[in-house]
């Protein structure tokens, strides 16, 4: 299927690894213009000339810090009319006792998860909506349904995220502007990977008895490929998409047991 995104330009944050790459490697083969921006200059290189070289459309890269006010501003003023934005800060999720919060950690998170996220969006969208077309997926986590342990500061960050994204949507929409949010569960990524290992050296167990007692929670009972996630995030951005907007759509294996 043609998602119609040939020869848009797309910016992907955290397009260097994990879910946010497989975005953009399909965004890619669907013969978009592909900026993918990240931290490490190095990773960034290599991962642009792997996705070039597989769907044969140069993609760009851009190295900046997006969880800071002057790296988001770097990235605006050096790409400054996407039709297409992939917002993710590519911070690994980390659990924090509630005891050991402090004002801090509540500051930096807000910057991780809401602020590089919004930012962007509101400099982006008007523009988008200048043009008659713009196409925002933010990638969240499938815990901001239902709230966990230890994850306090995230989770409030990335509510906050939602809330104004959900207002923003009713002044774009008009314009052919949509935003929504994919919340992941439990993906391969070297974050999620780094993560079982800490908590088996922790137990003292092996790491394959971490990963079968995670990966029973999702009904699939398996952790999914990225491209999983970067499949439906491209699909998101489809010219066909205009009518789905203001969504947050979890894509877990079944994990989350609610009903809306």
């Amino acid at each position: 299927m043609d998602i119609g995104v040939k020869g848009r330009r797309a910016i992907v944050c955290g397009g260097s690894k994990g879910m946010s790459r497989a975005a953009a490697r399909r965004l890619s083969l669907e013969e978009a213009q592909v900026v993918i921006v990240a931290r490490t200059a190095e990773t960034l290189a290599s991962t642009a000339r792997a996705i070039s070289d597989e769907s044969g459309v140069s993609v760009e890269h851009f190295a900046t810090d997006l969880t800071t006010p002057e790296g988001r501003a770097a990235l605006i003023a050096a790409h400054p009319a996407p039709d297409i934005l992939v917002a993710n800060a590519g911070v690994p999720q980390r659990s924090i006792r509630y005891q050991d919060v402090t004002r801090d950690d509540w500051t930096w998170w807000f910057e991780a998860h809401f602020h590089s996220a919004i930012d962007l969006i509101y400099a982006y969208a008007p523009g988008m909506c200048d043009r008659g077309f713009g196409r925002i997926v933010n990638v969240s986590a499938n815990f901001i349904k239902f709230p966990q342990v230890g994850v306090g500061h995230s989770h409030a960050a990335r509510l906050a995220l939602a809330g104004a994204i959900a207002a923003l949507v009713r002044e774009v929409a008009p314009h052919n502007v949509t935003i929504n949010s994919v919340l992941p569960g439990l993906i391969d990524t070297e974050a999620l990977q780094a993560s079982l290992k800490g908590r088996a050296d922790a137990r003292n167990v092996p790491y394959e008895q971490i990963e079968k007692e995670v990966r029973t929670r999702a009904a699939a009972d398996r952790i999914a490929d990225p491209q999983e996630v970067g499949d439906l995030i491209a699909m998101l951005c489809a010219a066909q998409m205009g009518y789905v907007t203001g969504q947050n759509i979890i894509n877990d294996g079944g994990a989350f047991q609610g009903l809306f």
